[in-house]
């Protein structure tokens, strides 16, 4: 078995090197990237709308509980980020870049490399089990990963030479590795190809030059699949960025400042929505983890069912600024597995009642930036039976997170994803349907010219 492993590792060290090669030619085409951009910094105001930026980061795992703790290892990561960044400007007639002083909208690409992110459940995370679980004898890898997402970036302070900002990151990810019981098995963080990607993070940028800015800062981001397959733990890294940022824009940005933008008429309005989803249950994944033996089929399987999820509700929200909304709901799920619970219950000796539906009262809170928009919920459940499993496994208490695109055309209807979870720990995926309706508004006297 050993020669085996040291192939194996021959292989890592052969597939490392040749990243390596490639990671440097990237490196130098955005370079080339990054000098045609500089050459084509014409005096022309639509070129003076857009930069770019390369930024590295060198990270590390974020452990998120004592199970994780168990069976985590080597930690360290790093990642690479190139950006395409897009300006709003004092000169542009946009309301909703001015309430946010000015922010900016990117495109990137993020290579996480990975592949130093090991895992390996021994003796001290399986401990004493009535089950014969094989510990296998190599190290689990998380792999390395490619993502594609927007970014928003609010500035929160200015000046001729230094700025400070937070952003926002949402967009997808591709795992070039995820858990599988060939070679992969203790890869408890990814078990899906795609992922979805989130970020959040806060910089400052030291403008060395007219054009050109050194940026460092702090970055958080984090990839899972929605629970839309097992194992989903997701993956949390945390690290400081440092990036060379191209700003034609800059000066500009910090010019002609203007502060005679129309204040925004508030109003109430009702939210009332549905949504289509889809989750894989912990419940399973525990069974093949912990009550399954190595001849059984379904041994630390990587296959798990997708069971559909529905939901609806109205929310009551007050909209007090053009960039927010906030109010209270309430929701009713229902789920299609409650089959599926009763019967790992009965397994386990839990005579619970089952029930398909739960519902649940939540605060709301909307940010709005022209047509997309981003919705956070943290809900209480007031009624929910799905088992003493489930009770151990999730809270009284819910978050949903989601981003939105509301179509003007169709008299303000919405179309976004949520990712519904349970202290962190996405529950399920879906597709939310809403349609704004405003029941009572209240004129604002507009600023003085």
């Amino acid at each position: 078995m050993r020669w085996k492993q040291n192939k194996v590792n021959k292989i890592v060290l052969s597939k490392c090197h040749s990243y390596k090669l490639k990671i440097m030619k990237r490196i130098c085409l955005i370079g080339i990237v990054l000098t045609a951009l500089s050459s084509m910094a014409a005096p022309v105001d639509t070129l003076r709308h857009w930069g770019a930026e390369l930024s590295v980061t060198p990270g590390r795992t974020i452990v998120m509980d004592e199970w994780q703790r168990k069976w985590q290892r080597d930690k360290n990561n790093f990642a690479i980020d190139l950006k395409l960044i897009h300006a709003y400007l004092p000169s542009d007639s946009n309301d909703y870049a001015r309430d946010y002083g000015f922010p900016t909208l990117s495109l990137g690409a993020k290579w996480g490399l990975n592949h130093r992110v090991t895992m390996h459940k021994g003796e001290e995370f399986w401990g004493k089990t009535k089950n014969a679980i094989n510990e296998v004898d190599y190290d689990s890898h998380l792999g390395n990963t490619i993502s594609f997402y927007g970014q928003f970036a609010r500035p929160l302070i200015r000046t001729s030479h230094f700025e400070t900002d937070y952003a926002l990151n949402f967009g997808l990810c591709w795992s070039h590795l995820k858990y599988n019981v060939i070679d992969n098995i203790d890869n408890e963080l990814i078990g899906s190809r795609w992922n979805i990607f989130f970020g959040a993070g806060i910089h400052g940028t030291w403008h060395f030059l007219q054009d050109w800015g050194l940026r460092m800062g702090i970055d958080y981001y984090h990839y899972s699949n929605g629970a839309l397959n097992r194992p989903n733990k997701g993956a949390n890294f945390i690290g400081a960025t440092v990036g060379l940022v191209y700003q034609p824009y800059y000066e500009a940005s910090i010019t002609h400042y203007s502060t005679s933008a129309e204040k925004f008429e508030k109003y109430w309005y009702l939210n009332p929505y549905i949504s289509i989803g889809g989750r894989t249950l912990m419940e399973e994944w525990q069974m093949t983890q912990f009550s399954s033996t190595p001849s059984d089929p379904d041994y630390r399987t990587d296959s798990f069912k997708c069971y559909w999820a529905y939901s609806f509700g109205t929310d009551v929200m007050y909209r007090y600024a053009r960039r927010w909304a906030s109010g209270i709901g309430v929701d009713v799920f229902y789920g299609t597995y409650d089959g599926r619970i009763q019967e790992i219950c009965q397994k386990r000796g839990d005579d619970s009642t089952i029930s398909p539906w739960s519902v649940g009262i939540a605060a709301k809170h909307e940010a709005f930036f022209g047509p997309l928009s981003l919705n956070v919920s943290l809900g209480l459940y007031l009624y929910r039976h799905m088992g003493k499993w489930s009770k151990e496994l999730e809270r009284p208490y819910y978050e949903r997170v989601g981003i939105n695109y509301r179509f003007k055309k169709l008299s303000e209807l919405k179309i976004g994803i949520n990712i519904k979870a349970h202290k962190t720990k996405a529950d399920l995926t879906e597709v939310v349907i809403s349609y704004p309706t405003t029941f009572f508004a209240k004129k604002i006297r507009k600023n003085p010219k």
